[in-house]
């Protein structure tokens, strides 16, 4: 067996993207970690040869992954998760932006980069499982999110009812009873938004309290300011919570803001869960509590799903009459406290 770039990467002591970095000539590489990663590949001998490589098994050497919002920070470090990930197995990752509309999605899973990638790994939206029936792109397809095709392929998800029960009972075991949820979308119908307001429902209803609608803040988008909207228009209303959860972290912050704003106090006054676990959660003047789905793990069950049609007999042909549905991964979740709902410690 060759040399690889994660041997490279073990003997310099550095992540397999700063090899690939090296490798491929990148300019923002300090010339002294430039020289720790050439000395690693002159000891070990590595020649990068990828294009010959690829070519030899008569592909490209390049995935693509397709998600709805580049500027979501989740979808950005779901991103750099899957690079790096396919960077072992030595491809390149191509990203597309849908904007979540199912005319660029079904231009995506049609296959209109069909020349260019190997594979496709597409978060979508609006899509519906007559687009991909009719698909007769040949590279084999990952779909990610909550969406339901009953179609032959592959498909990773988390549990949203279960994560998002989680959080509430988080916040239930904190003494709260008032608990509101902020991202009931408006304008359209989206899966992960449904389950996760099925999994707040259920859980205050087993608990034995109540889950008015009254306490359901819609949201006409899932960013900061459609948090801050969803927070202002429940305190103006008279139905103050004493706990928010929010569809994601973007929510959830735009949330906390207004209710600085307002004088309420996170968490004494009103504590807030997020989800998704972005970055922003933990550096915030007041660091943010929220469900962490396993990005790391749906990234390597995604690429290596991909890689796995490649290497099958044939190459994933799309749906026929009778095909078996692909497998339905399940990645895990856990809740992280933090001070919106513990306080400072």
């Amino acid at each position: 067996m060759g040399v690889s770039l994660k041997d490279v990467a073990g003997l310099a002591g550095v992540s397999i993207k700063t090899v690939s970095n090296v490798v491929n000539n990148y300019q923002h590489v300090t010339p002294a970690m430039r020289a720790r990663v050439q000395a690693a590949i002159d000891e070990l001998g590595y020649v990068p040869n990828l294009t010959a490589r690829h070519l030899r098994k008569g592909r490209t050497g390049i995935l693509a992954l397709a998600v709805p919002e580049l500027g979501n920070p989740y979808f950005a470090e779901l991103a750099g998760a899957v690079i790096d990930v396919a960077a072992e197995h030595d491809y390149t990752v191509l990203l597309d932006h849908t904007r979540g509309e199912r005319e660029q999605e079904i231009l995506v899973s049609q296959g209109f980069r069909g020349r260019v990638i190997d594979g496709l790994i597409l978060s979508p939206i609006e899509l519906e499982a007559d687009d991909l029936r009719s698909r007769i792109h040949d590279a084999p397809l990952v779909l990610l999110g909550e969406r339901e095709y009953d179609l032959p392929y592959d498909h990773i998800a988390i549990d949203n009812v279960a994560a998002a029960r989680r959080a509430v009972r988080h916040l239930i075991g904190l003494g709260r009873t008032r608990i509101a949820y902020l991202g009931a979308r408006t304008d359209r119908i989206n899966r992960p938004a449904q389950l996760r307001l099925r999994g707040w429902r259920e859980e205050l209803t087993a608990a034995g309290l109540q889950a008015p609608d009254a306490l359901v803040a819609p949201t006409s988008g899932w960013d900061r300011g459609d948090g801050a909207q969803a927070m202002a228009w429940l305190l103006d209303s008279g139905r103050r919570p004493d706990a928010v959860f929010a569809y994601n972290d973007l929510v959830a912050v735009g949330a906390m803001r207004v209710l600085s704003e307002r004088g309420l106090r996170v968490p004494w006054d009103v504590a807030v869960v997020g989800f998704d676990d972005i970055a922003e959660a933990r550096f915030g003047a007041v660091t943010l509590t929220t469900i962490a789905p396993d990005k790391q793990s749906i990234a390597r069950l995604a690429v290596e799903s991909v890689i796995g049609g490649l290497r099958a007999p044939e190459k994933n042909p799309g749906p026929v009459p009778g095909t078996p549905p692909g497998r339905e991964l399940i990645a895990e979740f856990r809740l992280v406290e933090r001070e919106s709902t513990r306080g400072r410690r």
